[in-house]
This record gives structure tokens, sequence and C-alpha cells, in this order.
């Protein structure tokens, strides 16, 4: 599940990987999840909640639209509103892909050429209806449900699980959805 706000923020997150400290990243347990169904993954997230990224500032109602393409890689599209939900509609499109089959969980998306960005799906419910995804360093952190809304209980559940795994969930923002 790949939104125009996770594409850009998987774009930035591979510009500011090389910025963070190994130190910091080492901070934070990136551990994935063991198995995906990418089949399953595909389709529409509503993102619930974001750490703040200026690719990303200021979008309301964004989603992440994954596809399977004929060639194995998996579409992206991510999309918000600029400001409110009247306001202009801003895209970003790219592609992601496993690179290794034993590690399904971790993903690359790569908005450009050859500059690929650390996707992982740390928390996934059985269901697919809900999952926590972080990337490379600790600035980078996304709540995902296929509703626009998410049960409170849930929500405190993957903010809590963020946190213990090292991430500062005071900067988590949540997303206006409709």
């Amino acid at each position: 599940m790949i939104t125009m706000v996770s594409v850009s923020i998987l774009a930035a997150a591979a510009l500011v990987a090389g910025c963070s400290s190994t130190q910091e990243r080492d901070m934070i347990d990136r551990s994935v999840v063991e198995n995906v169904d990418l089949e399953r993954y595909a389709g529409v997230w509503y993102e619930i909640a974001r750490f703040p990224h200026r690719f990303e500032k200021d979008l309301v109602g964004v989603t992440a639209t994954y596809t399977i393409r004929d060639d194995g890689k998996i579409g992206v599209l991510n999309q918000g509103y600029k400001g409110s939900f009247e306001g202009k509609l801003k895209k970003a499109k790219a592609k992601a892909k496993v690179p290794d089959p034993n590690q399904p969980g971790r993903l690359k998306v790569y908005f450009f050429p050859l500059v690929g960005a650390e996707y992982n799906i740390m928390v996934l419910d059985k269901g697919y209806r809900y999952v926590l995804v972080g990337s490379s360093t600790p600035g980078f952190l996304w709540i995902l449900s296929r509703t626009p809304t998410m049960d409170p209980s849930t929500y405190d559940m993957l903010v809590e699980e963020a946190r213990r795994r090292g991430y500062d969930t005071s900067m988590l923002q949540k997303v206006p959805q409709r």
C-alpha cells in the first residue's frame, strides 16, 4: 500500500537516509512482518497518521494505491489534496519491489530511477485492514488503514508499537480523511 504521501515520504526517506547517523538508525527496531501476500496488500490504503514531511505538507485525504504490475513489481500511486478537500489534487507515482523474497515485508520504492527508499511493513493485521510502515530512518512513519477512519483502540495499539520500537510518536500527525 503506497499512497502519494507514502511515495513522497519514501523518496524523501531515500534522500534523508544518508543524512541520518548509523547510531540513529540502529536505535529503532526496523523488523518487518514475515509474511505478506502482495495481492491482498494491493488496493487503496488511507493515511491515518504520519510524521511531518515537506513533501506531504498540508495534504489531506491522502491515499496510497498499490497495484501488481505485469512485470511483478508494484505500482504505487500516492495522492492527497493540498490544504483542504477542495484543494488541488497532488499525485506521485512510483514503483516498488521486494528485493529479498525471504523478507517480503521489506520493500524498496522508487520515485526516481536508481533511488530507492525502504518501505518496512512492521505491523500488518491478518485481515489486511491496517498497517504500520517505517523506513530506514527514525524520521519516517505511517499508520494506514483500508478505511478512512480507524478504531481508537487500534490506533493506540499501533502508536504504542511504534513507541516500543523506538520512534518518537509525539511527532505523529493525524491526517484528515472524508
